[in-house]
């Protein structure tokens, strides 16, 4: 065998592999590139991102063709090292081009082709994307056979494989893409703020919403006076209005709207009807999402709502703020009266009112105080107690201890946390 018949077989080998190392590349680029900057780039009309977001919805097509391409490289240019050595070594050179082709193949075409796909994978995979396109579809009857074959394989194993099933969902790929981020204390105020919008669908108005016993009312009997002077002396503009008991709610009286009405008057409060300034009251049942508060008030242009129970009970009021306060955090104006609801000490024992959330205390402290049946501090004490603890009485939930400081009547007002392995 001459040395000009070794040239071609030995460039041919090193054309398979340059094959192989493309395919490495294809792959690595096509499934490491980003959904978000592939996205923001087929908005702009790039044909090739489409392209490569239409591949990665039939994932199993995509990774099929490309092992299957790579593995004929890889083979075919192994065999061709083969019979090239054994030609000048005899048996003795399977051995020596087993060696150097694992060598090549795996630096060459494995993992160096991937270090690079990695580091410039959206660019790559839209330029790779149209000749992966084109084989996918020529090589589809051979890809659907060895589909076939693996899936009927794993059923003989008795491993039953769903054809719709996807690794991950949307919404936990995205939360995983959060809580990768890291960065400064603002940085994770904004994981908070993310977290907690991904969160809307799952809680509802009766955890954030603000308890009856802690709402502002008017009685509508009242003198317009009396009234008057109550609106002006509260830090809120909608007050909810009631007639012969608390639970029975007329409507919601607006502040603007009593302003407007003492003007059109012109000062003279006898004549002022209450009961006819007042906005329709907008009742909502316990169990709504804030998702769905959110999409109603926005549809119906109101920032106010009364939240009842299964038995068309008042027990709260949700506004607007609420929700908004639930993603952003605390959201205070000059006329909010401050009651603060956390204090710390030096040892790291924290101090809170039993109305504050759980969800608001495991967002600030980073805990995992479970909020499944109990939304504030006080709640979790009585759903762990069974009963109305003792003041002094301690209770162990989640790595956390928690004493009960002070209660009124049945009501816990004041409790202490310390973590058992300090946080």
């Amino acid at each position: 065998m001459s040395s000009l018949t070794y040239l071609p077989i030995s460039l041919t080998i090193l054309f398979f592999i340059l094959l192989s190392a493309i395919f490495s590349a294809s792959e690595t680029a096509l499934i490491a590139a980003s959904k978000a900057k592939l996205h923001r780039l087929s908005k702009k009309g790039s044909n090739a991102a489409k392209m490569v977001m239409s591949m990665r919805l039939e994932s199993e097509k995509l990774i099929g063709t490309i092992l299957l391409c790579n593995s004929l490289a890889n083979i075919v240019s192994a065999s061709l090292a083969t019979y090239l050595f054994t030609k000048f070594w005899g048996e003795t050179g399977v051995w020596y081009a087993t060696a150097l082709m694992t060598f090549l193949i795996v630096i060459y075409a494995e993992v160096m082709p991937k270090i690079f796909a990695i580091s410039f994978a959206e660019s790559l995979a839209i330029f790779l994307a149209p000749s992966i396109s084109f084989l996918i579809k020529i090589t589809s009857p051979i890809t659907f056979f060895i589909e076939k074959m693996a899936r009927w394989s794993l059923r003989l194993m008795g491993v039953k494989i769903d054809p719709k099933a996807r690794i991950t969902s949307s919404e936990e790929e995205l939360r995983g893409a959060i809580d990768l981020h890291e960065g400064s204390p603002e940085s994770r105020q904004e994981k908070a703020m993310m977290h907690s919008i991904l969160d809307l669908g799952d809680v509802h108005v009766d955890e954030i919403m603000v308890h009856r016993s802690d709402v502002t009312m008017l009685d509508a009997d009242s003198d317009p006076a009396t009234i008057i002077e109550m609106v002006t002396s509260s830090p809120f503009t909608r007050i909810p209005l009631w007639e012969e008991n608390t639970d029975n709610i007329i409507g919601i009286l607006n502040a603007k709207d009593l302003l407007r009405a003492i003007r059109f008057h012109n000062g003279n409060l006898q004549n002022i009807k209450i009961k006819e300034i007042v906005n329709k009251p907008w009742f909502v049942p316990e169990t709504t999402t804030l998702h769905e508060q959110l999409q109603a008030f926005r549809d119906r242009k109101e920032h106010f709502a009364i939240v009842v129970d299964e038995y068309g009970a008042f027990i709260g009021i949700v506004t607007l703020e609420d929700i908004l306060e639930e993603i952003v955090g605390e959201i205070s104006d000059e006329h909010d009266i401050q009651i603060p609801g956390i204090w710390g000490q030096m040892n790291g024992d924290i101090f809170v009112t039993g109305s504050t959330t759980l969800r608001d205390l495991n967002r600030q402290f980073d805990w995992a105080l479970p909020d499944i049946e109990a939304s504030t501090i006080a709640g979790l004490v009585l759903h762990e107690a069974r009963k109305i603890p003792k003041v002094g009485q301690t209770f162990n939930i989640e790595g956390f201890r928690i004493k009960v400081i002070r209660r009124v009547r049945n009501k816990l007002t004041l409790l202490r946390i310390s973590s058992v392995k300090k946080v």
